[in-house]
């Protein structure tokens, strides 16, 4: 059978020129996204794709919403994640986030311009709701030198004409993580610059129908990419011959053969490693019968969060009761939680109503007992009772937002923690459990 050129470019043969998403049928796009892989897997799952023009629209239009509700006549942003969010377009992020050359402007009439790499304006051409590509919000030393601040100046001289024209001359801009140049050019200029991470952070919070469907389609991926770490550890780690590092290694993998993007941390350690939690793996070598513990923090398909965490009992001895009844513990910690969720309930209240953790593991519990999840760790996080502070998140719970529920127990001086986390959606009438990977059998004390 003759392959022809027009059937290489496709992810999907089978298809015609469009993917279910709505996006094109080719894998010499620029736009990135799934692979071939994750489609099947999806489909197998009977899950039902995103649509991404909508998703990109129900976005554009909260960010819309939110610059007019605050009288601003734009919202100025760096950071990758929300341009990610405004745009749906990415450039080299994890290297954006250390070097701020991308900058996004939303004005109050919804008129988007992008600044980018110089040599890579097309980046966002696939998305219409970007109305221009320029290039010169690049303010840092290392590309500009001694002049960055002439860069900066020519640069708040455009902001200063697309507000004129699109944002009505309303000086007053939310802007978020900006160079230090940058904020100089603006107020010389004599805008009134406001917090720009208080608007992006609630616009995102809450999630529209094609936002969830991407959600679950990259909880589904990165559960299989988990699986399959599980199955390579599982396998190899009893020798005494693999590293955490050659286990961390294969989520890297599998997440990327999905269309998945990158890993924010590299929290995975095995043993007494586990014990304080935060340490990240290493060379050591996983041991039979040992905890091997992680926390996914993975960038996945289509850009989602996938933010789990499991620990498991590597070997063919039981684990210790006394492992078994931390494991139990974290479950009821993290599921009596959960039941909390529901439209309504306070961050105040979720706080003070949390299941309390033995004393023993007071001193290394988590940093938060939830927080909000979507491209990243996002707003609002809920803190534990000792770490709450007035008026910090005085909100309730709307459906669409999506929380994920933390455990970390393990005593002071201890040789091993748990480590669990499950990613939650808020629906109309409660909650939905949006993780299904099992929890450890042998550390549940179920076999």
């Amino acid at each position: 059978m003759n392959l022809h050129h027009r059937d290489k470019r496709k992810i999907d043969p089978s298809r015609g020129a469009m993917l279910g998403d709505g996006t094109p049928n080719d894998s010499d796009r620029i736009e990135i996204g799934p692979t071939l892989m994750a489609f099947s897997e999806w489909a197998a799952a009977g899950l039902e794709l995103p649509n991404l023009a909508a998703m990109r629209d129900y976005r554009w239009r909260r960010l819309v919403a939110g610059i007019n509700a605050r009288d601003y006549g734009a919202l100025v942003v760096f950071d990758p994640l929300n341009i990610r969010y405004a745009t749906d377009s990415t450039n080299m992020q994890l290297w954006n986030t250390h070097n701020p050359f991308r900058a996004l402007i939303v004005c109050a009439d919804g008129y988007m311009v992008m600044w980018d790499y110089k040599n890579a304006p097309f980046l966002s051409k696939f998305n219409p709701l970007v109305r221009e590509q320029r290039s010169g919000a690049d303010f840092f030393y290392f590309d500009r030198g001694d002049m960055a601040h002439v860069a900066a100046e020519k640069w708040a001289g455009e902001v200063q004409d697309l507000v004129a024209e699109h944002g009505g001359g309303n000086r007053r801009i939310a802007v978020d993580k900006i160079m230090l140049h940058g904020l100089r050019a603006l107020e010389a200029r004599g805008f009134e610059i406001l917090e720009g991470e208080e608007l992006t952070e609630k616009a995102r919070a809450v999630k529209g129908v094609d936002e969830i469907k991407a959600m679950r389609c990259a909880s589904h991926a990165c559960e299989s990419a988990v699986q399959a770490m599980e199955d390579f550890a599982r396998a190899n780690c009893p020798t005494g011959d693999f590293s955490e590092d050659d286990v961390w290694a294969v989520l890297h993998a599998e997440n990327i053969r999905r269309g998945g993007e990158w890993i924010e941390t590299r929290l995975l350690s095995s043993g007494q490693r586990t014990n304080p939690w935060f340490q990240e793996c290493g060379p050591r070598k996983v041991q039979n019968n040992e905890i091997l513990a992680f926390d996914t923090d993975l960038i996945g398909a289509y850009g989602i969060c996938v933010d789990i965490s499991r620990t498991w009992w590597i070997g063919d001895a039981a684990p210790r009761t006394d492992m078994v009844y931390a494991m139990r513990h974290a479950h009821e910690h993290i599921m009596t939680n959960m039941e909390m969720l529901k439209p309504g309930v306070t961050i105040r209240e979720l706080t003070h109503n949390a299941h309390r953790l033995d004393d023993a593991f007071q001193a290394q519990k988590y940093g938060c007992l939830m927080h909000g999840v979507g491209l990243c760790d996002e707003w609002p996080l809920v803190t534990y009772p000792d770490k709450f502070v007035e008026g910090a998140f005085d909100y309730a719970l709307e459906p669409g937002m999506v929380l994920c529920v933390e455990a970390a127990v393990g005593a002071v001086g201890g040789d091993f923690s748990i480590k669990l986390e499950d990613q939650v959606l808020i629906t109309e009438t409660g909650y939905e459990n949006l993780t299904k990977y099992p929890f450890d059998a042998a550390l549940m004390g179920q076999t």
